[in-house]
Parts: C-alpha cells; structure tokens; sequence
C-alpha cells in the first residue's frame, strides 16, 4: 500500500462520521473554489481602481490557461491515474466523474491564481492560499483526489504562476 493511498485513507476515514465536518467538507470542497474566484475578481477590481492597470488579471488568467488548460490537459492525455472512488472503496460525499486524478485541476487552477494574486499583494495572497488550501484539502476528504493529485497541483499552480510573473516583468 502505497504512502499516498495511506495518507488518503487516514483523511477520507473522518468522511462519513460526523454530519457537521461532512458539511464543512463538502461546502469547502465544492463551493469554497467560487467564493475564491469570486474574491478574486473582487481583489482584481479593487486592484484596478487603485492602479488603473489590469496586470493583475492579465496574469492570472495565463497563469490558470498554463496550469490547468496546457500543463494539466497534457499530463492527463499522457497518463491517466483513477480516482480513488474508481481504485478503491471509499467515503464519498461528492458525485464526481470518473475523468483523471492527477493533477487535481481545481488545485492547479486555485493556486495559479493565489500565485498572481501573491506577487502583487502578499498579505492577500497568503489569504488566497489559506483558502486555495482548505478547498483542495477537502478534495481529500470527500474523496475525489489523492494527496499526491493535490500536491501536483500545487506545484503546476506555483510554477504556472510563477512563471508568468518571472515572463511579466522581462517584458515591462
């Protein structure tokens, strides 16, 4: 048994056994990426009437394209891993379908725009992280991804964000 499967199995066994953290973990799982995406257009506006500029959201949306329509899309056509409700009996709370697991493209996408958010307002990036984080957690726990799919994530999001910021200020 693998140590990512292990490491899935301890976070999906508190699925099923208390209704409240249930609740917590599906509300964060399928709806917490919204109030994100929608925080972030809230913080891009407010971006833009301080500093009448629309980098900010210029790189975040080439940061979410790389990390979650290229660099995801590409992983996925080369290697296709089950989901862990496809591999394994688990406790899931979420319908989801059977597509690849890895990279979880929630996570890749939720950390590419935190990594943009994060270079032009740190404090509020951090904020977008926290947040970024307790989603893809929950993925977890309601038991559509494994720790590694999250993970790989993570690093495609930072990268992809990354990235772009380092691409962004060659060409200022």
């Amino acid at each position: 048994m693998s140590l990512d499967y292990q490491t899935f199995k301890i976070i999906n066994d508190f699925a099923g056994k208390n209704a409240i953290l249930d609740k917590v973990g599906v509300f964060c799982a399928e709806y917490l990426p919204y109030i994100i995406g929608v925080g972030a257009l809230i913080f891009a506006l407010y971006w833009f009437v301080k500093n009448k500029s629309w980098k900010v959201v210029w790189q975040a949306l080439l940061a979410i394209i790389l990390s979650r329509g290229i660099i995801t899309e590409a992983i996925r056509f080369l290697w296709h891993r089950p989901r862990p409700f496809v591999s394994h009996f688990v406790n899931s709370l979420l319908n989801h379908d059977a597509s690849g697991s890895f990279p979880s493209g929630h996570t890749t996408l939720l950390f590419a725009l935190s990594s943009a958010i994060y270079f032009w307002n740190k404090k509020i990036g951090w904020l977008f992280f926290i947040l970024s984080f307790l989603a893809c957690f929950a993925r977890i726990f309601v038991g559509v991804h494994y720790p590694l799919d999250i993970l790989g994530g993570i690093v495609i999001g930072v990268f992809s964000g990354w990235l772009i910021n380092k691409i962004s200020k060659k060409l200022r």
